[in-house]
């Protein structure tokens, strides 16, 4: 009889294995894949024929404070709008990259991140992780162009309501080729 040898390879898989077995490890495993993806991943700018839009509107929302408010979707200003929700790990992957783009662009472009949760929860999340993000409750039922089933689904939409990006996943939202696209739609806006 053949005894076997272990590769290194085996033993680490073992452990990954286990590692995703035991239910406190599952998430920071998954986010930590994510972040990978995230590292590559920018987002896909809709080809010009398959761009939709968005009637422009106001959406109605709730902020963390407990305020109601008002923003203005394709009226006039450039438009982000994140689903997500703190329990998704390609949602918690791809937040400091939309934290420092915010940073960067929140006077310019309107930051909508939307999440269904308890806000208690939420600003335990933000709080954790240092995030100055505009989290908001949503009060009414989203445009139907705009509702996707899965999260985080993330759209960047210009100032007329055209929706010039559609990501569904976790990306790198704070990339150098997201950054040239809100320059040009900003500019070409104000033009």
């Amino acid at each position: 009889m053949k005894k076997r040898k272990f590769k290194i390879s085996d033993i680490i898989f073992v452990v990954f294995i286990l590692l995703l077995i035991i239910p406190q490890t599952r998430t920071p495993i998954q986010v930590a894949v994510n972040k990978l993806k995230v590292a590559v991943w920018s987002p896909s700018i809709e080809d010009e024929e398959d761009q939709n839009g968005v009637t422009p509107f106001e959406y109605a929302v709730v902020d963390l404070q407990g305020n109601s408010q008002n923003i203005s979707v394709g009226k006039g200003k450039v438009t982000f709008i994140s689903y997500w929700a703190t329990w998704c790990p390609p949602c918690i992957a791809e937040l400091p990259g939309i934290q420092d783009l915010y940073k960067d662009y929140g006077d310019k472009v309107n930051f909508i991140l939307l999440t269904q949760e308890e806000p208690e929860r939420v600003q335990r999340f933000i709080d954790k992780r240092g995030y100055e993000l505009p989290i908001y409750f949503p009060q009414m039922q989203a445009p139907e162009v705009l509702q996707e089933n899965s999260i985080p689904t993330n759209y960047v939409i210009d100032a007329t309501g055209k929706i010039i990006i559609k990501e569904t996943g976790a990306a790198d939202w704070n990339s150098k080729k997201i950054r040239n696209l809100l320059d040009d739609l900003i500019i070409n806006y104000s033009d």
